[in-house]
């Protein structure tokens, strides 16, 4: 498997995740022979405290008009007044939660360490969960014993080895039934009924190394990955193959977006942002006029986007500007994560809780 990259180290975001370390065991021992116990973390319902307002949060989406945001220890928070105020969701489990995405106003996931992903059906009042790193492990190596490829098998019995501590980095929902979901290790899952079932995606043609996946986007029609060394594919046959993509960075992408247009922009260390058409073929640099790590990022309704890097700067780009315009605004704290609310504010995920700025200026 790769080693750890100082890319997850390149961004709050990632920062804040707890280490990945772990090599594999020598030998191929039958598969499951040595699956790790299960932590308690994965049983142990998140704790229902005032605290948690203030609890390190990396990431937040719209469900409807309301404000989802997840973040360590199984928090997530709910507004339903545009981020003025939050109060918390039962969660059943005490895992660091990374990412969430709602594919309607009820319909929504979460995931983080430890293999984790939870989904809610009541617009993220209550949540249940549907995979964990030991079952995602068993499923990686059923693929590999089935496919009979000894380097995938040898991959396979690793993560079986290592227990479930690999972490789910992003998430894309193109309906309430299909969806997909990132990660470390080249972690890549898919599901077509909802999140009964998680099958692990044949990606490793694409991402031999095993290079960490920390952004992904889903359409009906595609499915493009970014990850650490400026990793790109796509899959244009629901994940049954991916194709690796000419890539315009050698740094890590931290996030990928996609606006209401169809273009993709994909955003990492060091200022780096690029743009493609939807099929992304060919890149584009944008200057974003900063040396800061780009890793949260929001869409707006005019097809523009924003940016905030990790040290609170938040910067704008309207549609097919090839430069992003950075505003008079700055949190103090690292931010993790973004949003746009029902109302035009920007909502920030922040390793210090969560902050609301004032409605964008869309041009």
């Amino acid at each position: 498997m790769a080693p750890v990259s100082a890319a997850r180290s390149g961004v709050s975001r990632r920062a804040a995740l707890v280490g990945l370390a772990g090599a594999a065991v020598p030998g191929l021992l039958p598969l499951y022979a040595v699956a790790a116990p299960a932590p308690a973390a994965l049983s142990r319902p998140a704790l229902m405290s005032p605290k948690a307002l203030g609890a390190a949060m990396l990431a937040v989406t719209r469900a409807g008009s309301r404000l989802v945001a997840v973040g360590e220890r199984g928090t997530v928070l709910l507004s339903d007044d545009h981020g003025q105020h939050w109060r918390q969701a039962a969660v059943p489990v005490q895992v660091t939660l990374t990412c969430v995405a709602f594919a309607d106003e009820r319909h929504g996931w979460a995931a983080g360490h430890l293999g984790t992903i939870l989904h809610s059906d009541d617009g993220g009042q209550t949540w249940r969960k549907q995979l964990d790193g030991i079952a995602a492990a068993a499923r990686v190596a059923e693929a590999a014993r089935a496919s009979g490829d000894a380097a995938a098998l040898a991959d396979a019995q690793a993560l079986v080895d290592e227990g479930p501590d690999k972490p789910f980095f992003d998430l894309s929902f193109i309906d309430a039934q299909r969806g997909f979901a990132a990660g470390a290790y080249g972690l890549l899952f898919a599901t077509a009924d909802g999140g009964k079932s998680w099958q692990p995606l044949p990606a490793r043609a694409a991402n031999p190394q095993g290079l960490h996946l920390y952004g992904l986007r889903a359409t009906a029609g595609q499915l493009v990955v970014a990850g650490e060394q400026g990793l790109l594919m796509r899959s244009v046959d629901n994940g049954a193959s991916f194709e690796a993509l000419p890539s315009p960075y050698k740094g890590s992408f931290l996030g990928l977006l996609q606006t209401p247009g169809g273009h993709l922009v994909a955003h990492g260390l060091r200022g780096s942002a690029y743009r493609a058409g939807p099929g992304a073929a060919r890149w584009e640099r944008l200057e974003s006029q900063t040396a800061a790590s780009l890793g949260a990022s929001a869409v707006l309704p005019n097809g523009g986007f924003v940016l905030v890097s990790q040290v609170g700067e938040v910067l704008i780009a309207p549609p097919d500007a090839a430069a992003l315009r950075r505003l008079p605004v700055r949190e103090s704290v690292p931010i993790a994560g973004a949003a746009l609310a029902a109302d035009g504010a920007l909502v920030l995920a922040s390793l210090r809780g969560m902050r609301r700025l004032a409605s964008l200026p869309i041009e």
